[in-house]
Parts: structure tokens; C-alpha cells; sequence
């Protein structure tokens, strides 16, 4: 029988790391909008936002190597320096927006060098919450988790945006750096405890690929060979495979429409302010929100794969219909169905990635997860070119029906593996 879809709570250092991901991914969403704002007003330019866009993902080459780290010493540990680490930096920017010293140039410096730590922080926190969630609890726990994210970009949005038009950037970033630093207290308190050490999260029996014997690891192992292992596991299994195709798309031609690109929909095609673009911005959270929500209840016995490909196919019809709008209203509308959708697709590649992924892999494993991120960045640059010479609805269209396009191939390329009923990855 599977537990209620709040039992993950029942876990001590669940519900330490639930609220410790919940501010810090406000903090992240405040600066990406407040940021993202301050670069197009003071540039005039959609290439220097998607430039800014594209800083905080630079992060994602190294996030293998942030994997193991955390591997070694543990997800907790590399969670709390990497937290650290974005106060400091937070503190540094409210401190050049005081003395009245803050550039476009400084932003994009520090947000390049936020942008190594911060993709990972995703792959951390989820190694975290698998190793020390029970198995049977996973799926719950990481919808849940989503809702950490989604509920960020609705106050994250509304938050920076009403703060920054009231106060100004400097009062905007004491909370964020507020907010990082009760991140960091909160986060000290997670990791296994006693009576909460939980059961082995159940591998699927998968046939012998050829796995190298070496991910039997032995102790010591080199940094480098662990890396090595980690990239090796992926490529062993199909849907491992697909999942890790299927992300490094979403973030190549979905992502950048729904995320770097709002500040120049709110401001060019709707012709609104900040708090106009908090509003895109809070529809699409809302969405997203409600779909984690949605899931946590009612995916513990769903086929993740084929719910993976169905909604993944959804969120980029949602995504065409977007680029079609000419209001806000109607562009609200099917920002919170891509929210939705996108919710679904993500969180269930997550599951499946941690369901198939053994203990000592996974903060590796979600390393090269974290990887695929590092196409949106350039998905971000070619669309701000692209927006130059054909527009923003040309080129949102484009990006839309390439993607799901290229869905439609992974789910023919990987039918056996992500389709069939019967597959191991359909299995609940």
C-alpha cells in the first residue's frame, strides 16, 4: 500500500530541507527577476538580457564534479558551502547597489560567478532527499519538493518585483541575502538522523549492459575515476539515456521561452512593467505549482515514463499557443498550462533518474542530470538573435515546434524502454 503523499515529513531531515529549499529558491528566483529587469532597463538590449540569462548556467560544465564532491563528503555539507557561497555574493551586489555602484557588467561578472555553483543546488538537494527518504516515499517527496521551486517563482516574482519598484534594488537585496542566510541554518539541519535512517530505495532489475565493474567502487577511488563512473552508468542504461536527451531539450528550446525571455515578453510584446512581468511570471509558478502538488497525490502509482513523454509533448503545444498571444491575459493563461505541464515532466524524470541510480552514484548521476542544463543558455543566446530579426512569436513558434518534434523521436527511438506498459520504467 503506498504511504500518504505527506509521509516524507515523518523524516527529520525532510522537514528541515523542505523549508531550507523553499527560501533559498526564493532568494535564486528575486535575483533572476530583479536582475533580469535591471539589465534590460539600464541596456535597452534583449541580446544583454539573454547574455545575463545565459551567465547563471555556466555552472552546469562542473556540475559532474560538484556530484561527486558531494558524494565524497557529503550532499549536506556541499549543500551548506554552496549556500554560503550565494549569500556572499548576494551581500557583495547589495552592497554595489548602496554605495550607487551597481552596472550591467557587475551583474553579469557575479552572476557568471553565481552561475557556477548555483545550477547544481538542484542535484544536490535531490542526491540529499533520496538518501535519506525511504524508497517507497520518493515519489511524494519529490513532488514536494518541486513545490519548493514553483512557489518560489510565484513569491520570488511578486516579492522582487514589488520590492524593487517600491525600494529600489539595495532594499530588494536585503531580503534576498536575508533569505540565503536562513537557507544556510535550515539546511545544517538535514542529513540522516537516528530512527530516520531509511530503507534502501529499490533498484529496478535492469539486464547487464556491460556495466564497467568498476562502479563496485572501491575505497579509495580517484575524483576523476568517480566521474568517469558516473557518466559510464548513464550511458549504460536507455532510460537514463532518454531522460538526460529529453532534459537537454527542455532547456535548449522550452525553458528560455518561459524563463530568461519573460522581461523582454513583459516589456516589448505586452508593453508592462515589473509587476506586469511578476504577473507572467507568478502565472507560470502557479502552474507548475499546482502540477507538483498534483503530482505528489496522484503519481505514486503512475507510469512515469509515459507520463514523461506525454507531458512533455503538452507543455511545448502549451508553449506554441503562448507565442500566439498578443495580451497578457491570454499569455497568463497558457504560462500556467506550460507551468503545469512542465511540472509533470520534470519531476518525473527526477524520479526516474533516482529510482534507477544506486546510493553511491547519485549525487554524480544528478551532476550529469544538472549537465543538460547548460544547452539553455545557448537556446537563450540564439533566441535573442533570433528575436533581432524575426521576432519574438517567429521565434518562439520555432523553438516550440522543435521541440516537440524531437520528443515524438525520443519516444519512437526509446518505445521499448519509455512507452510499453509493461517496461521497467512504467512500472509502479
Amino acid at each position: 500500500m503506498n504511504p500518504s503523499w505527506l509521509a516524507p515529513f515523518r523524516i527529520r531531515s525532510f522537514r528541515y530541507q523542505w523549508p531550507a529549499d523553499l527560501v533559498t529558491a526564493w532568494a535564486l528566483e528575486m535575483e533572476t527577476l530583479i536582475l533580469g529587469w535591471y539589465v534590460l532597463v539600464e541596456t535597452g538590449s534583449v541580446l544583454m538580457l539573454t547574455i545575463f540569462g545565459a551567465s547563471l548556467y555556466f555552472g552546469t560544465l562542473i556540475a559532474p564534479m560538484l556530484g561527486v564532491v558531494g558524494d565524497r563528503i557529503g550532499h549536506r555539507t556541499t549543500l551548506v558551502a554552496m549556500r554560503l557561497a550565494y549569500m556572499v555574493l548576494a551581500a557583495l551586489l547589495m552592497t554595489f547597489a548602496f554605495r550607487g555602484a551597481l552596472s550591467p557588467g557587475i551583474v553579469i561578472t557575479i552572476g557568471i560567478v553565481a552561475g557556477l555553483l548555483k545550477p547544481s543546488d538542484l542535484a544536490i538537494r535531490s542526491a540529499l532527499i533520496a538518501s535519506t527518504v525511504p524508497g517507497n516515499m520518493l515519489t511524494g517527496a519529490m513532488g514536494i519538493a518541486r513545490t519548493t521551486m514553483d512557489s518560489a517563482r510565484i513569491a520570488g516574482a511578486l516579492a522582487g518585483a514589488g520590492l524593487f519598484a517600491a525600494w529600489g534594488l539595495g532594499v530588494a537585496y536585503i531580503a534576498v541575502t536575508m533569505l540565503y542566510l536562513l537557507g544556510v541554518l535550515l539546511t545544517l539541519g538535514t542529513g540522516v538522523r537516528r530512527g530516520d535512517a531509511p530503507a534502501a530505495v529499490p533498484t529496478p532489475a535492469l539486464p547487464d549492459d556491460g556495466m564497467p565493474a568498476a562502479l563496485a567502487l572501491p575505497s579509495p577511488v580517484s575524483f576523476w575515476r568517480q566521474l568517469k563512473d558516473g557518466l559510464a552508468f548513464v550511458w549504460s542504461r536507455p532510460v537514463l539515456r532518454a531522460s538526460m536527451w529529453l532534459a537537454l531539450l527542455v532547456n535548449l528550446t522550452a525553458f528560455p521561452l518561459s524563463n530568461g525571455l519573460l522581461p523582454y515578453v513583459a516589456r516589448e510584446v505586452y508593453l508592462v512593467d515589473e509587476k506586469g512581468l511578476g504577473y507572467l511570471a507568478a502565472s507560470y509558478a502557479s502552474g507548475a505549482l499546482i502540477g507538483s502538488i498534483l503530482f505528489s497525490r496522484y503519481a505514486l502509482g503512475a507510469p512515469l515514463a509515459r507520463v514523461m513523454l506525454a507531458s512533455s509533448a503538452g507543455w511545448y503545444l502549451a508553449l506554441l499557443l503562448f507565442a500566439q498571444m498578443i495580451s497578457i491575459i491570454g499569455g497568463m493563461a497558457f504560462l500556467f498550462l506550460a507551468g503545469l505541464l512542465q511540472s509533470f515532466s520534470m519531476i518525473a524524470v527526477a524520479v526516474l533518474i533516482l529510482r534507477i541510480t544506486t546510493a553511491e552514484l547519485r549525487g554524480r548521476v544528478m551532476g550529469v542530470r544538472i549537465l543538460a542544463i547548460y544547452t539553455l543558455p545557448f537556446g537563450l543566446l540564439a533566441a535573442g538573435w533570433l528575436i533581432q530579426r524575426i521576432g519574438f512569436a517567429a521565434t518562439a513558434s520555432t523553438y516550440a515546434l522543435f521541440g516537440l518534434a524531437m520528443v515524438l523521436v525520443l519516444a519512437v527511438r526509446f518505445h521499448g524502454d519509455l512507452w510499453r506498459v509493461e517496461a521497467p520504467a512504467n512500472a509502479t
